[in-house]
């Protein structure tokens, strides 16, 4: 895998989620301690930025109020406004330190939903780059990585999903995606196994 032709992209490492005191934190730390998440990503991104990856941050933001969230609510829209995350500004939106962005790191502008693509010009800056590998890492499992996931891969990229880079609201959930999902629109890889195709 080219390192020039390649993007990783990192959902939402944001305090919310990763942090002690986040307001989802307490819902995804099972599955980030059971495959050691967090530090595998870290490792990740330093291994990938020094091999020339392009790095891409992804976090998501509300403004107050939630105004672009539907009136009623369903899904896990609705749990985001109940927990009052991702609140713009706040604590919670922020990217987590580990991971504030390094010089030449682009951070992607305007996720309001799920999919990274859907209201932001990821793809815009990915044709730019001449990128065909876009490689995901990140939160929910089975909610963004996924629905970015299918969007890359019908948009015609090479589509690699880090497995142990990834973290749901439960084990189980975590598990479905990745036996079952991961595969039909990615090729699913370990932290490792990624880092050792990439040159």
């Amino acid at each position: 895998m080219d390192a020039r032709m390649t993007a990783l992209v990192l959902i939402e490492y944001q305090n919310d989620f990763v942090k002690e005191g986040g307001a989802q934190h307490a819902a995804v730390r099972p599955v980030m301690d059971s495959s050691n998440m967090l530090a595998n990503s870290l490792a990740t991104v330093e291994a990938a930025r020094a091999k020339g990856a392009a790095i891409m941050h992804a976090p998501i933001s509300f403004a107050e109020g939630y105004p672009e969230i539907p009136a009623e609510p369903y899904g896990i829209l609705a749990g985001v406004l109940a927990s009052k995350a991702f609140r713009k500004g706040s604590w919670g939106a922020q990217i987590i330190d580990e991971l504030t962005p390094a010089e030449g790191d682009i951070v992607i502008e305007g996720k309001r939903g799920l999919d990274c693509f859907a209201s932001t010009n990821l793809d815009f800056i990915l044709r730019q780059r001449g990128i065909t590998h876009v490689v995901l890492a990140g939160f929910l499992t089975n909610c963004c990585v996924e629905s970015t996931m299918r969007s890359a891969y019908e948009r015609g990229y090479r589509v690699v999903t880090l497995i142990d880079c990834t973290a749901a609201l439960s084990p189980e959930e975590q598990k479905m995606a990745v036996s079952t999902d991961f595969a039909m629109f990615s090729l699913p890889m370990t932290h490792e196994a990624f880092l050792a195709t990439l040159q």
